[in-house]
């Protein structure tokens, strides 16, 4: 029984894995790509972490897979925001189809308040008499 729902999962897991890939070949910019293969490939390798603990049949080995899985599960999306983030201030331009650039209304926001902040610093303070 064991055997049977390890396979399952395993199956389940590359399948994920082979959508992500697909995606990483087919979206149109490194943004969506990096959305796909996070998505995709860290649920995919969870299933299949999973499904080897399941295969194996003791429980020490179904623990260290699910200490693996939280630790994919916690690096994956940060690694994937640290590398779109990079890719931003790199310059790498979204696809033209897109519609919301989030990180350029940050930083458009951030300079505004640097701004403010340092005409703020620049004017002589008036005490109250």
């Amino acid at each position: 029984m064991n055997e049977t729902i390890g396979n399952i999962l395993i199956g389940i897991g590359i399948t994920f894995d082979l959508l992500g890939t697909l995606g990483l070949v087919r979206l149109p910019d490194v943004y969506n790509r990096l959305q796909a293969a996070t998505k995709c490939v860290t649920l995919g390798t969870c299933m299949i972490l999973i499904g080897v603990g399941v295969y194996a049949g003791t429980g020490e080995m179904l623990w260290h897979t699910i200490i693996c899985c939280v630790f994919v599960l916690l690096t994956s999306p940060v690694g994937a925001h640290a590398l779109a983030r990079g890719a931003h201030k790199g310059g790498v331009k979204l696809w033209e189809g897109s519609v919301v650039d989030k990180y350029e209304e940050d930083a458009h926001r951030i300079a505004e308040w640097t701004r403010r902040q340092a005409e703020k610093a620049r004017r002589p303070e008036t005490s109250a008499q």
